[in-house]
């Protein structure tokens, strides 16, 4: 099928498209004229695809995920990465958590300040 014909069967836009073969996400084949055809089975690929990224991965992390998915089926390995992938996004909540623990002490001191006219830092009087 043509590229046109792999957006309107996915609902992803044929600059999307483009954009997954530049990632090298996606490889279609090329007729003699350069067009591109892709086989049956890049619909369930662009699917794929489109399911990774909304659970937040990046093209790069997808592209090496691709391999221990190739079939569509889970692999092991496939299990592993995405697994290291969620731990990895658990430490970044932490760190998010923290930060904005952090950002409620300062909007507290603030709000002090205002109401009470002194300092909002730590330590000062």
């Amino acid at each position: 099928m043509r590229i046109g014909e792999l957006a309107a069967r996915t609902g992803v836009s044929v600059r999307a498209l483009r954009y997954y073969e530049e990632q090298g996400l996606l490889v279609p084949e090329r007729s003699h004229s350069g067009q591109r055809h892709y086989p049956g089975g890049a619909v369930d690929h662009v699917r794929l695809i489109q399911q990774l990224y909304a659970a937040g991965l990046s093209s790069r992390t997808i592209v090496e995920l691709m391999p221990y998915a190739a079939d569509g089926r889970a692999t092991p390995e496939l299990l592993d990465r995405l697994s290291a992938e969620r731990e990895r996004v658990e430490g970044r909540i932490a760190e998010l958590l923290g930060t904005r623990d952090r950002l409620d002490s300062v909007i507290t001191g603030a709000t002090g300040n205002l109401r009470t006219g002194r300092s909002c830092r730590a330590g000062t009087s």
